[in-house]
Order: C-alpha cells, then sequence, then structure tokens
C-alpha cells in the first residue's frame, strides 16, 4: 500500500510539471482568446502607449480629473521591463535583424510577465501545504490544471496580480498562526512547568528557555501590510480579500494566557504604522503621473493637500454610487454565489458552496462541534472564500474575474474531495433507499473518481479552449492584420476600420505612432504633430440597418475628400460571420446606394456572445460578399435534395455553415462603379 501511494504522489507531480510546462506554452503559442477589454486597456495598452509613443486608447479610468486606476503597480511590473525591451530592441534589430517591438511581442511579452507572476500562486500553495503537512500534490496539480492559471492568471488583468497577492498573504498569514501556535503553546508549557518547580535551579533554566523563545506576535507585519497596500492600489477590493487574513492574523492567540486584548491592539497599530511608507510611495507615484504633483513644486516645496491623489479612494467613490455600476451592468445579487463560482471552478465551485451550505444548516441545528474553530485554518479559508463574496454581492456589477483572489482558498479546502468524496464515511444517521443513492453516486470515493474528477477534467479543458483561443478570438488576428496593412500602406492614405458586434481593438498592437505628441522639426525648429492616418470606429452591437448608415456617411465624406483634395482612402468592415446572411441581406436591399462589400479575410477562430452561431437557417453562402452574386456563387439553390432537411448534403452543408460562422470576417467597403 506504501509504494502505491508513493507511485500515486509521484505521478501527480509528474503531472504538474506537465501542466506548468502547458501553462507556459499556452502564452507563447499564443491565445489568441480575448477574455475582456480589461486586460489591454487598464495595462498594456496605457503603458504601451507611454513607453513606446503609441497611438492608443486611454480609457476614462485613467482621466487625469478624476483618475480610478493606479499606475504604480503597471509601472513597476510592465513600463519598467517594458523600457529594458526597447533598450535590448535596439541592438536585436541593429545586429540581429529582430524587430522585438512587433505585434506578437507586444501580446506575449506582458503574459510572460504575469505567467512568472502567476507561479507565485503555486509556491504558496506547496508551502502552506508542507508547513500544515497537507497532500500537497494533488493540491497543486487540482490548481495546474484548472483554466483560471492556465488562462486568466496569464493574462494582464489587475485581478489576476490580486490573485498572487493574495494568495501570498494566506502563506504569510498561515505561517504566522503556526509559529505562534508553537511559541504560544511552548511558552505555556514551561510557566506551567516554573510554577511547579521547586528547586531554584529548576526555576532558573526553565526561566532561561522561556525567555529564549522566539518572539512573535509582530512577525512578518511589515511584509504584510506593504503587501496589503500594493493589493489596495491595484485593485481596491483587496481589501475584502485581504480582511479575513488581516483579521485572523491580528487575532492569533487570542484566548491563551498569554496573549490579551492589548495585544491585538498593538499588532492593529504597528500594521497601520508598517503600512505608512509604502502609501506614501503609492501616492506620490499615482500624483506625479497623473500631473497632481510636479517636480518644480517638490523643489519649490510649494506642496498641499490638492497636489495628491489618492486612487483608490477615487475607485471606492465610484462604486459607491450604484448608477456608475449600472453603466457596465446590473447583475443580481447572487449570481457571484450560483453562477461565476461554477463559471471559475465547475464542480470544485459547486462542492465549496454545498459544504458551506451544510455549514450553516449545522450551525442553526447547534451542531457546533461539527463546525471548524474561528483560528484554524479551516475556519480562515471558510471565511476567505465567502466574506468577499458575499460583500462583492452587493454590488450591482459581477463577473466572474473578480472572484479570481479565492482560488488558492478553494483549492487548499475543497481539492481533496474531487478524489476522495464529499463525504469519508455514510454521513446519514438513518438510511433509505435515496440517501443510499445520494451516497453511492454522488458522495462517496466511488463516485467521485468516477464523476467528479472527469467532469473537473473535461470542463477545463473545454474551457480553456474557449476562453483562450475561441471566445474573441478574430481581434488580435485583425489587428495583426491592419498593423500589416499600414505598415504597407502609404502613409498619406487614410485607413477606416468600422467594427461591431466584437470588443474593442487595443490599438497598441498596430505600433501607430501617436498623433498627441508634439514634435520639432530638426532643420527649422517648427513643431508639429503627426497626422492621423488611421480611424477606427466601434459600434458596439448596433442594429445592422444602423451600421449600414453609418458605412454610408463615412463612405460619403471619405469620397468627398477623395474628390476635393485627392485623398485616398480604404475603409474596411469587421463583423462576425455569423451575421454576414444578414448583412447581405442588409446590402441586397439598399443596391440603389451604390455600395458593396467585398470579403478580404476571414479570422479563424472566434465567437461573439453578442452575435452567436445559428444552428439552423444559415448557409455556408452567407459569408460570400454580394447578396446579388448568391445564386451565381453558392450550388446549394441547384440541388432539389437539398429541400429534404435529412439529406447527407444539406446534413454536411448546415454543418460547414456552422463551423464558417466561428469567423470574424474583414470586408472592403467601397462605392460601386456600375449597377449590375
Amino acid at each position: 500500500m506504501h509504494s502505491k501511494s508513493l507511485k500515486a504522489k509521484d505521478s501527480s507531480l509528474v503531472s504538474y510539471y506537465i501542466l506548468c510546462a502547458l501553462r507556459v506554452a499556452l502564452v507563447l503559442v499564443p491565445q489568441v482568446g480575448y477574455i475582456h477589454p480589461d486586460e489591454f486597456f487598464q495595462s498594456v495598452e496605457v503603458i504601451a502607449g507611454d513607453e513606446y509613443g503609441l497611438e492608443v486608447t486611454r480609457t476614462w479610468e485613467f482621466n487625469r480629473t478624476f483618475p480610478i486606476r493606479s499606475i504604480v503597480i503597471p509601472y513597476v511590473g510592465l513600463k519598467i521591463p517594458l523600457s529594458m525591451l526597447r533598450f535590448v530592441s535596439m541592438y536585436t534589430r541593429h545586429y540581429l535583424g529582430v524587430n522585438l517591438r512587433g505585434t506578437y511581442v507586444t501580446l506575449v511579452f506582458p503574459r510572460l510577465l504575469m505567467l512568472a507572476l502567476s507561479f507565485v500562486n503555486d509556491w504558496s500553495l506547496w508551502r502552506i501545504c508542507k508547513t500544515y503537512g497537507l497532500d500537497g500534490q494533488f493540491r497543486m496539480l487540482t490548481l495546474a490544471s484548472s483554466y483560471v492559471m492556465l488562462v486568466y492568471a496569464t493574462r494582464t488583468f489587475t485581478n489576476s496580480i490580486e490573485m498572487a497577492l493574495c494568495s501570498l498573504l494566506v502563506y504569510i498569514v498561515t505561517e504566522c498562526m503556526i509559529h505562534s501556535n508553537t511559541v504560544i503553546y511552548q511558552r505555556e508549557f514551561l510557566e506551567e512547568k516554573y510554577r511547579k518547580a521547586q528547586k531554584t535551579v529548576d526555576r532558573v533554566r526553565l526561566y532561561k528557555l522561556k525567555m529564549s523563545l522566539p518572539s512573535h506576535s509582530l512577525n512578518k507585519c511589515a511584509l504584510m501590510a506593504t503587501i496589503c497596500v500594493f493589493g489596495v492600489f491595484n485593485r481596491p477590493t483587496f481589501i475584502l480579500f485581504g480582511f479575513p487574513f488581516v483579521f485572523q492574523w491580528m487575532l492569533r492567540g487570542m484566548g491563551t494566557k498569554t496573549v490579551s486584548f492589548s495585544d491585538f491592539n498593538i499588532r492593529m497599530f504597528t500594521f497601520v504604522a508598517s503600512a505608512i511608507p509604502a502609501l506614501i510611495f503609492c501616492i506620490v507615484v499615482d500624483s506625479l503621473y497623473y500631473g497632481y504633483l510636479t517636480p518644480a513644486e517638490v523643489e519649490r516645496l510649494e506642496i498641499g493637500i490638492n497636489n495628491f491623489v489618492v486612487t483608490p479612494l477615487n475607485f471606492i467613490r465610484y462604486n459607491m454610487n450604484s448608477d456608475n455600476t449600472k453603466q457596465h451592468g446590473v447583475h443580481p445579487y447572487y449570481l457571484h454565489l450560483l453562477v461565476n463560482i461554477p463559471i471559475l471552478y465547475n464542480v470544485l465551485g459547486v462542492i465549496a458552496v454545498t459544504s458551506f451550505v451544510t455549514m450553516i444548516y449545522r450551525f442553526g441545528s447547534a451542531e457546533y462541534t461539527s463546525l471548524p474553530r474561528a483560528q484554524s485554518i479551516v475556519g480562515l479559508m471558510v471565511s476567505a472564500i465567502f466574506f468577499p463574496i458575499a460583500t462583492l454581492s452587493f454590488i450591482n456589477h459581477q463577473e466572474p474575474r473578480f472572484l479570481l483572489p479565492i482560488t488558492l482558498p478553494l483549492i487548499l479546502l475543497h481539492a481533496p474531495k474531487l478524489k476522495n468524496g464529499l463525504c469519508s464515511s455514510y454521513p446519514f444517521k438513518e438510511r433509505s433507499l435515496l440517501k443510499d443513492f445520494l451516497y453511492n453516486h454522488f458522495l462517496s470515493t466511488r463516485a467521485s473518481s468516477r464523476y467528479l474528477l472527469r467532469v473537473w477534467y473535461t470542463t477545463n479543458i473545454a474551457l480553456t479552449l474557449f476562453y483562450g483561443f475561441v471566445h474573441q478570438g478574430g481581434v488580435y488576428q485583425l489587428a495583426e492584420h491592419m498593423g500589416r496593412q499600414i505598415e504597407v500602406r502609404s502613409a498619406t492614405t487614410h485607413i477606416h476600420l468600422v467594427t461591431s458586434h466584437i470588443y474593442s481593438m487595443p490599438q497598441c498592437f498596430l505600433n501607430l505612432p501617436s498623433t498627441q505628441t508634439l514634435l520639432v522639426n530638426p532643420e527649422n525648429g517648427q513643431k508639429y504633430r503627426r497626422d492621423r492616418q488611421f480611424f477606427l470606429y466601434e459600434y458596439g452591437s448596433l442594429d445592422l440597418g444602423q451600421l449600414y448608415k453609418k458605412l454610408k456617411l463615412i463612405l460619403d465624406i471619405s469620397e468627398m475628400k477623395a474628390i476635393s483634395s485627392n485623398q485616398k482612402y480604404l475603409l474596411y468592415l469587421a463583423i462576425p460571420s455569423s451575421l454576414s446572411e444578414e448583412l447581405n441581406n442588409v446590402f441586397h436591399n439598399r443596391t440603389s446606394a451604390l455600395v458593396k462589400h467585398t470579403q478580404v479575410k476571414v479570422f479563424y477562430p472566434h465567437l461573439s456572445i453578442e452575435a452567436m452561431p445559428k444552428l439552423l437557417g444559415q448557409h455556408l453562402c452567407g459569408i460570400n460578399t454580394d447578396a446579388d452574386e448568391l445564386e451565381d456563387t453558392c450550388p446549394i439553390y441547384a440541388h432539389d435534395d437539398e429541400q429534404n432537411p435529412f439529406s447527407v448534403s444539406r446534413v454536411l452543408k448546415e454543418f460547414s455553415s456552422l463551423i464558417h460562422q466561428f469567423g470574424l470576417i474583414l470586408y472592403r467597403i467601397e462605392v460601386r462603379k456600375k449597377i449590375e
């Protein structure tokens, strides 16, 4: 049995290393999936614009009049590495002809930094398991096999940084807890022996032993306080995720003879004092970046309260107003608990919620002996999972990624249940057919090995593929293609790109110099700004009829400029291929407008939730360009057997149509020279 256990552990460890290698490979491939605009527009888009002087989109969160995003973490974590990369790129381009500022590097390099940060979660989990003597290998395997680590953790989300900082905080607090418990136990043991000792020699020896015990009350205080400050400036919701750990750290040993309420107060005041240096640093950096504080004012010591900005405070003020959060979407209060947790952690999330409900039931039934102690690691992990979920549920805008910091506590607490089952023994007091069925098929170890592990791995594979490569996967490919088009086109040619039913396209991938930067002509000293070459129009999920009117307006204006000032232009439209048939109909019904659309390229795979593929009804011909040419280009109209819904030809074409709808089509929009 012992050898089998060792083999199982070795197998888990090998599988973990394979999954770590997969995490690295998925970053380098690269993943073209696009989870949410925040992964670019709260980090890469802003910093790349600042460092490389590119034409980018600065979102309202970085508005200098009321900034709610701190620049400290992006500056230290991304701007400094990008500066080093730019320096190295000068030499690689000169000596090797290798450009390190291309679209691929702009996408992958920040993700490599996040990849390195993601292993903080792994390291913290391993250290906690080793400290407490827990089964670390299966927990590590569970963590590494989660799509949260394979996809979310390697993206440039502030939530991913929050997860890593929270995991590090978990490790520090749990280590302090076990250290304090050990020291307190030894101190109380020696004090008891000291009181009972009769001989002076024994009392002196015991007193020296007691005084030689290491201090524990303020252990790691400065480190914790610094992590918390940077966590809050990265994302103020860190207050909710970090509170259970900080409170537990202050509560260590309460109720014993050697730790009193005064120790709690001392820890609290010391923690606050230790946070001041990091707090001042973050406020000063933000104030300098957003222009509230200038080096000249510092030099003249003309500094007042209005020279400082506290971005977390602005963030909280903004989100406390429900009218503001409504603009980003209103969700029901139960969404985090019943939907977002299962989306992130599938069966493991369901197990966590079920276990928490069971604990509440036992508390209501006065079964207190079955509940974890408040100062135990189990009690800490339960509060670390459900306290932030409960508080975040009061905010009417909820997204799954907001819950990423609970990943380590959830896996630490519940991962073994994937292989051992929810119950190690029969949990019911009385037997019945229904209870036997529940135990044998859902709760026992046999049921777990049969269902839970399979569901866990299958779901995570599917979600890795979906969010890593399919969801909005054409946006990056579109940006890469447009970047190449801009490079080969003349600088005097204006390129207009209209997008609909897709996420915002990060312009940093186009590598366009900023038109806002003031330049100086070295020959005559005249100041000027670059002319704008690329124009992006993003219309969200606009009705296609209205979209056609927008296209017609842009086309008319461009034609007028082409006639009056000989200004060359190119107009493109990017739209999910699932809407191509409807788009063809719109253009076909407006032939008098003399506008045509020609397919340039289709980017696969791509799926927009805003434009889901149609399972039936749209044929492969729908992705062709001109609706009035369908009968000539599509053989589907030439076969009578197509009327039979069960014919092989019909089924194959319906399947082909479905597959082709998972794409993003780029159309060239231009004036029709003649009516055909």
